[in-house]
């Protein structure tokens, strides 16, 4: 078995327990997907009872408390804790979100945390997000000029015409959106999915941008676009408070515009 892969088994059964230590005061349990690819055999959830009054307030905290204190071999990302990197996206509740920005006071009673839906597991809490960012290169990323730079400044661009990207340049490629949607779960290997969606429209609507006439006609196909079928969990789910589901409405509505 290679080093990315799903699970051989949909079930995820009963693991260890870790109970609180001694004397904890505000004890608190949390359940963790668990699964080694390499090890082999089914996924499971171990539970973790954790001091919540020796820890800090967000479900990272909790995670890292883990790790430092209980279970070392737990494997998780994070880097910049502030809600800015996307690192520790994850499932917590049922829904996708950032773990340093999820507070435990908000979680159920019994905090379950399981790896972003619908991708490839590498261990544990990391998926393989390989294709995501395959999928995000595609769509070009930068400014497309066809003129040179001016000499002596560089490229400006209006109060207004900035502002037009607010809503699109935020997003930190977390995944967590393309992950909630159904349609990126069942087309996902030709669909491109609600995050790299947002970020093609932000280059698109970018003045600096010179191509847009070729990014439109990339994107029109009965799959890259149109699978988008506009249930609205990407969203919801959005850590930032971002709109997807709208960015790719613009889309559409450029392409059915250049038609007439």
């Amino acid at each position: 078995m290679g080093p990315f892969a799903l699970p051989t088994s949909s079930k995820v059964t009963p693991g260890k327990l870790f109970p609180a230590p001694p004397g904890a005061r505000r004890p608190r349990r949390i359940e963790i997907y668990r699964w080694d690819p390499e090890a082999g055999g089914n996924p499971r959830l171990d539970t973790y009872e954790i001091d919540t009054d020796r820890c800090g307030p967000m479900v990272l905290d909790a995670l890292i408390k883990i790790k430092n204190e209980t279970d070392p071999t737990l494997t998780f990302r994070r880097s910049c804790r502030e809600g800015v990197c996307g690192s520790c996206a994850m499932n917590i509740d049922g829904t996708n979100t950032l773990a340093c920005t999820k507070a435990l006071d908000d979680c159920r009673a019994v905090v379950r945390v399981y790896p972003l839906p619908h991708l490839p597991v590498v261990k544990d809490l990391v998926p393989d997000l390989t294709h995501f960012y395959a999928q995000y290169a595609s769509i070009e990323p930068w400014i497309g000029a066809q003129t040179p730079p001016p000499a002596d400044r560089e490229r400006l661009q209006s109060r207004e015409e900035r502002e037009r990207l607010d809503g699109l340049y935020d997003c930190i490629l977390c995944a967590c959106c393309s992950t909630s949607c159904p349609s990126y779960w069942w087309n996902g290997d030709r669909y491109l999915g609600p995050a790299t969606l947002l970020q093609a429209y932000r280059w698109i609507v970018d003045s600096r941008d010179e191509t847009a006439g070729k990014r439109l006609d990339d994107l029109e196909d009965p799959f890259k676009l149109y699978r988008c079928h506009t249930i609205m969990n990407c969203t919801d789910t959005c850590p930032k408070g971002l709109n997807p589901a709208k960015a790719i409405a613009e889309i559409k509505k450029l392409l059915v515009e250049r038609q007439k």
